[in-house]
């Protein structure tokens, strides 16, 4: 798998989690299926930082994800 296109899913996956965990919390639930979604964000994003040499940094994120798109959107 690109290492890009890894630390892309796993920031979007990780947004996408957020709502849900905050939904389990306020029905007084386990965030069960929340925080299997976020195992796979956090195993996405580690994949990525740690297939990289050097890492990515802050300033690096936005022109990955324009990479990313420009790569995978016809």
């Amino acid at each position: 798998m690109d290492l890009d296109l890894a630390l892309v899913l796993g920031i979007i996956i990780a947004a996408l989690s957020i709502p849900s965990i905050l939904s389990a919390i306020s029905d007084r639930r386990a965030p069960r299926a929340s925080a299997i979604t976020v195992l796979i964000a956090g195993g996405l994003i580690v994949f990525a930082i740690a297939g990289k040499p050097g890492g990515y940094s802050l300033q690096e994120i936005p022109d990955v994800f324009v990479k990313v798109a420009a790569r995978y959107m016809p």
